[in-house]
């Protein structure tokens, strides 16, 4: 549904007519492996093995290339899954690719611990700094990665910058879009090529499916990327791709509270004596804010402080909580904490994109913000 309906509309009624055998209003889940053919080489509605196409991921596709503006909507295992089909698709070994400075852990060790020994280059530069993406650019870079708003420092790139740079240098721009989701940002209309999502996280919603996307601005790749997702196999399951559907549905709706109670979350951390510092493109001393503010609907849901008291402190409050809950993940209805060094990024430790010990990181969920507030303020007591 490219026909310049509204977000809300979009995620509701996108790829999701109702059922032409019974009226069904919620996409049925075809939980089969393989389609009864109409004669040898005559595919019965473009079916055949679940594996290639299935009608409840297709029409999860066809949802996700609708809200960000994609010509081609792919639904993978997992976020990473989603990674590697596309490193893999749009890479060759020799080839380099520039990564944030500090990029999603997973991320990171998907190129420097299992890409590397497949022979791709990478370099990571503070994307924030445009002269140094510049710098970082080789006649074999294919790839500018971007994660805006990055995890777990929430720093800000300019994707309509990046976008030139990377045409500039005959590379394709890719966006992890996970923290932002396409309600708050538009990476394909800002001149992006390609958007990842992990849909465990916002488009899902409710912490219970985890999978992963592509949506492709060019056909082409987008016919090049679907030759991969097939050929490699990492699909996003019948059961799991309705669970996304029906959190996409939602999408709108949540991340306005999401954003609502940060904002006052971060009102609270700005004035606490315990924290040093608050990590949040919505305040004005974020030196990303003005491009925030420029490409972003919203500041989103996820909020990162660092303690005086160091690790030893960070690691207390964790424990001390009672309706945040310490877990990974992010962009779920309940709300979160971690500590980044310890937990979600463990695997970057040691590198140049370790975090500091003392940051603490909070996906905040849609219950009711006093309580929030409560729950944070004992725990800093």
């Amino acid at each position: 549904m490219n026909d310049g309906s509204g977000f809300n509309t979009r995620a509701i009624h996108a790829g999701q007519e109702p059922d032409p055998l019974t009226g069904a209003v919620a996409v049925p889940i075809y939980q089969t492996s393989t389609y009864k053919q109409d004669g040898v080489g005559g595919l019965r509605g473009g079916y055949e093995y679940s594996r290639s196409a299935n009608p409840t991921r297709a029409a999860l596709e066809e949802a996700l290339a609708a809200l960000e503006g994609g010509t081609r909507g792919l639904a993978f295992a997992s976020g990473l899954a989603a990674e590697d089909a596309l490193l893999r698709a749009v890479c060759r070994p020799g080839d380099h690719v520039i990564l944030p400075g500090d990029a999603y852990g997973g991320t990171y060790r998907l190129v420097a611990r299992v890409l590397t020994r497949w022979g791709l280059g990478f370099t990571p530069v503070p994307l924030g700094d445009l002269e140094a993406v510049r710098a970082a650019v080789r006649p074999t870079t294919k790839v500018v990665w971007c994660e805006t708003p990055t995890n777990p420092l929430l720093g800000i790139a300019d994707i309509a910058e990046l976008a030139i740079i990377a045409q500039d240098a005959g590379a394709r721009l890719v966006v992890d879009n996970t923290f932002a989701s396409p309600y708050l940002q538009q990476p394909l209309e800002l001149g992006a090529d390609v958007v990842v999502h992990s849909t465990t996280k916002y488009l899902g919603g409710h912490s219970d499916v985890v999978g992963g996307a592509l949506v492709c601005r060019d056909a082409t790749l987008g016919e090049e990327l679907a030759f991969h997702q097939n050929a490699m196999g990492a699909v996003a399951g019948p059961f799991d791709a309705w669970l996304v559907l029906r959190g996409i549905k939602t999408l709108g709706v949540r991340m306005d509270r999401h954003c609502a109670n940060t904002e006052r979350i971060v009102e609270f951390l700005l004035d606490h004596p315990a924290v040093s510092q608050v990590l949040y493109p919505g305040l004005p001393s974020h030196p990303g804010h003005d491009v925030a503010a420029k490409q972003m609907r919203a500041f989103g849901g996820m909020v990162s402080f660092r303690l005086r008291g160091g690790e030893e402190t960070a690691l207390k409050v964790c424990g001390l909580v009672s309706v945040f809950t310490l877990g990974e993940s992010l962009g779920g209805v309940e709300s979160l904490i971690e500590h980044p060094g310890r937990m979600t990024h463990a695997s970057v430790a040691g590198s140049p994109l370790e975090v500091p010990a003392d940051l603490v990181r909070l996906s905040v969920g849609i219950e009711d913000v006093e309580d929030l507030l409560a729950d944070l303020a004992a725990a800093l007591a």
